[in-house]
């Protein structure tokens, strides 16, 4: 079960959202004094959200990954996007009646959980703070279309390659890339439902991208051998992510 954490500087949320719009120096203080005691931790294969129930809470993420995921009767899933850290589950949820997914943990995580009245408090205290949230939400309806080509265009390889460059972009901008390195704790199965694969077609068109020297995985840790080769085999253009700093 998720567990009350120890504070947290919410160093990722302001570098995300300052790659989106940039904030103040009171935005950004804003920030940290809002996450402050407020963080939860939640160790891997955990439900923090279930589809259907009812969420009053805004979710920003400091650490770890987590996944949106749709699931059918028969236990089917879907994995509709990946959640790192600086994003937000999500700005003005509270506004809907319920999930339409569910949100699960991918490895340990660490979240700061805001409460409605807090969060707007947040948003009341600077201009850019809530500009930068209202680009964050644009932002994350553009990862979702240009996951929906993904799904219904792009081949195997492509669609697999796309998903790779895009984690690299999201996890460079809030600080969490070595190189062409980063930590890549999702498992083939989570690798296949996000991509709309099978385990076994996900593990060739690994192995294939592994024998065009496009990319190594080692110990959860996956390196981009070749970022232009790998973002020409991808089709990858990244300004949908809309990061213009960081």
């Amino acid at each position: 079960m998720p567990s009350r954490g120890e504070g947290g500087g919410g160093e990722p949320i302001i570098r995300r959202l300052n790659a989106l719009r940039r904030l103040s120096d009171a935005g950004a203080s804003a920030i940290r004094a809002a996450v402050r005691d407020r963080t939860i931790n939640a160790s891997t294969g955990e439900d923090i959200a279930c589809e259907g129930e009812r969420c009053d809470t805004v979710r920003l993420f400091l650490s770890g990954w987590a996944c949106r995921y749709k699931a059918l009767e028969d236990g089917r899933r879907q994995i509709v996007n990946f959640v790192l850290p600086g994003d937000s589950c999500d700005a003005f949820i509270y506004l809907l009646s319920g999930m339409d997914h569910s949100l699960a943990t991918l490895s340990p995580v660490t979240y700061a959980e805001l409460d409605r009245g807090a969060f707007e408090r947040l948003l009341s205290t600077d201009v850019s703070v809530a500009e930068a949230f209202q680009c964050e939400v644009l932002a994350a309806r553009a990862i979702q279309r240009e996951w929906t080509i993904n799904l219904g265009r792009r081949d195997a390889l492509e669609r697999v390659a796309h998903l790779i460059c895009e984690m690299f972009e999201r996890l460079r901008v809030v600080g969490l890339t070595d190189g062409n390195s980063f930590a890549f704790p999702v498992t083939q199965t989570d690798l296949a439902d996000a991509t709309g694969l099978s385990t076994v077609h996900l593990n060739r068109t690994l192995q294939q991208l592994r024998a065009e020297r496009l990319i190594g995985l080692k110990e959860r840790t996956l390196t981009i051998l070749d970022v232009d080769a790998l973002r020409n085999a991808a089709m990858f253009n990244p300004t949908y992510l809309h990061l213009t700093r960081g």
